[in-house]
């Protein structure tokens, strides 16, 4: 067995299964009940970096965004589970421990690969039955301030996440689905130190100090928790209970779900349209996974409502019908030359996903296959636009990659936020990428107890604030990504797994990787991919490297990380580039000749566990 590089966890004995203190042959653990083992996990240190070593492991492997999530998925890939086990288990731990960035109150895509076939399970929110296109309109008709809107009821939309791993778990489950909550039920039960990135995040946090129960939990005595105090969430408790006893019924329909809705109609601020039709009626999606042919690699992505995988690929496909750049790295980091081409790639990229792409129920995609926003010719033509010069903000046109039915207009910018991911690889040859969301830190900023009248809950997603906030433009034109009824919002998340290319065929699985971080998710899993399957880099030191990033408008370099003439180069060719915070979330795992070698974002808490 090989001991996962933790350095706070030291030499303490890592948690083992009753089957393997029994001494029990692999093939026999899944048939012995999973019992999960309270970790020695301490909390990390406050920093704005940890230094990750990188993990080397030989059968499976396990990376998440928190050290009591990964350590939940790896007890259950021990006993003998499978990758989708221990997502479930894994998702349901972060609900509890970092519960700012996802949980059941939200949603989440699933990319899987069984040895044989990929998959992509879609349990991203939907509208409620109720609204349209001015949902975020005020009494003027103009759009609402962004947190006005998302601390409220108004953007909640009806969540997926649990409904989509219940899809998920019982086509690819081998443990029991109700064993897979006792970590997060115990660790609710017993509690868990707060760690330093949840306590930095409700220092910073206002809204949800005025959410009545989230001001009592998250706020006792009117001061925001400190890292390494034990929190304790009887209400989540009370509900994985139930979840895990009835399955997703439990949480879109009966008790739990009535307090949802009685929580969003009931909103101090501006009351929110969900119903209990709405929740019952929620059905999690098993889509086609776009699958995109890229050196010598095949790289698989979700497809819309996600933008990711086809944006990351324009901007990959873009970068491909450039003059390459002889020396991309320049001590260590992205030197000017490749960022121009980066930049301007993603510029261009970002005109096409504003102009395009929303829910496929209810947008066409161009000439009737979004494949076609990936045609070679295509983006040859979209690469003849990038000169010396940049293009500029607000230079970029989208492309017609395709005949529309409908003509739409582009989408403003406006803010994205939040998420986290996933990425597991099993010892049965299953293997996935998970990115999950409740949207904005603390999404909605509504905290519900299930209607337990416990401590504690889970809160709320803000989900549909990644719609548009204007439905149309000043030329009457409909945007793609508009509010509807039972529409998905369109999405950054961009969970993605690489294969080798044998001849026409799929080879073996090279790599699983995805990242949180909004519209931004795009920036991070592109670059990280270059730096993986073109530069040559091992996983971690792939997620090390600074981000660049630009929406379409200006330019931002993370800060503090690249030499002042890299930011006067590009200035110098009219990028209006500047340095801020990038915090991105990247976990990845890439197979090696001795097994898998897994790296985690040093910008947050993850770790990565194996054997």
């Amino acid at each position: 067995m090989t001991l996962p590089a933790v350095p706070f966890r030291r030499r303490l004995l890592l948690p083992v299964t009753a089957a393997l203190m029994l001494g029990l042959p692999l093939a026999a653990q899944a048939e012995v009940a999973f019992q999960y083992d309270l970790p020695a996990i301490a909390p990390e240190v406050a920093s704005e970096t940890q230094e990750k070593p990188g993990w080397a492991t030989e059968r499976f492997a396990v990376a998440a965004a928190n050290p009591l999530a990964t350590d939940a998925g790896y007890q259950v890939l021990r006993a003998g589970g499978s990758a989708i086990d221990a997502a479930v288990a894994v998702q349901m731990v972060l609900t509890l421990v970092e519960p700012q960035s996802s949980g059941i109150g939200g949603g989440a895509f699933l990319m899987h690969h069984d040895g044989d076939e990929v998959a992509a399970y879609d349990g991203r929110e939907t509208a409620p039955a109720a609204v349209n296109g001015e949902l975020f309109l005020d009494e003027e008709g103009e759009p609402m301030p962004f947190m006005e809107a998302a601390a409220s009821g108004l953007s909640v939309g009806v969540p997926g996440t649990v409904r989509m791993l219940e899809l998920a778990h019982a086509e690819h489950g081998r443990l029991p689905w109700a064993e897979l909550f006792g970590p997060a039920i115990r660790l609710a039960e017993e509690g868990f130190a707060v760690s330093p990135r949840l306590a930095t995040s409700l220092e910073s946090e206002q809204p949800l100090r005025d959410d009545p129960l989230g001001s009592a939990f998250y706020y006792p005595n009117g001061e925001p928790l400190e890292a390494g105090v034990t929190l304790k969430n009887p209400a989540l408790a009370a509900i994985l209970r139930e979840i895990a006893e009835h399955g997703s019924r439990a949480l879109h329909e009966g008790p739990i779900a009535e307090d949802l809705v009685a929580r969003v109609q009931g909103h101090h601020s501006r009351a929110g349209a969900i119903t209990a039709e709405d929740l019952a009626g929620y059905e999690a999606k098993r889509r086609d996974p776009i699958c995109t042919a890229w050196q010598a690699y095949e790289i698989c992505g979700f497809p819309p409502p996600s933008s990711g995988h086809l944006t990351v690929m324009q901007i990959l496909g873009i970068l491909e019908h450039l003059p390459e750049v002889e020396t991309p790295l320049e001590e260590g980091v992205p030197g000017e030359p490749w960022l121009h081409q980066f930049l301007e790639a993603s510029r261009l990229a970002f005109a096409d996903r504003g102009h395009y792409i929303g829910d496929p129920d209810f947008v066409e995609a161009p000439g009737g296959d979004w494949s076609v926003m990936l045609s070679p010719d295509y983006l040859a033509l979209r690469a003849g636009l990038i000169g010396e010069e940049s293009l500029g903000s607000g230079g970029a046109e989208p492309g017609n990659p395709g005949e529309l039915a409908t003509a739409w207009a582009s989408q403003p910018e406006q803010p994205e936020y939040g998420t986290s991911h996933i990425s597991i690889i099993d010892e049965h040859g299953n293997a996935l990428a998970m990115t999950t969301t409740i949207e904005a830190a603390f999404g909605s900023r509504i905290l519900a107890d299930g209607g337990t009248g416990l401590a504690g809950g889970y809160l709320l997603n803000n989900e549909l604030t990644d719609f548009s906030f204007t439905p149309q433009d000043e030329a009457g034109q409909p945007i793609a990504n508009r509010v509807e009824a039972n529409k998905r919002p369109r999405s950054s998340m961009s969970p993605t797994l690489v294969f080798a290319r044998d001849g026409d065929s799929r080879g073996e699985l090279v790599a699983s990787l995805g990242s949180p971080g909004g519209a931004a998710i795009i920036h991070y899993t592109a670059k990280a991919l270059v730096a993986m399957l073109d530069w040559g880099l091992d996983a971690q030191e792939a997620l090390n490297l600074p981000h660049a990033i630009t929406l379409g408008g200006p330019v931002f370099l993370e800060e503090g990380r690249f030499p002042s003439a890299t930011l006067e180069a590009l200035n110098a060719r009219g990028h209006e580039a500047s340095e801020r915070e990038l915090v991105s979330g990247l976990q990845a795992i890439q197979r090696t000749e001795t097994g898998f070698f897994g790296g985690a974002d040093p910008r947050r808490e993850g770790v990565v566990m194996g054997d």
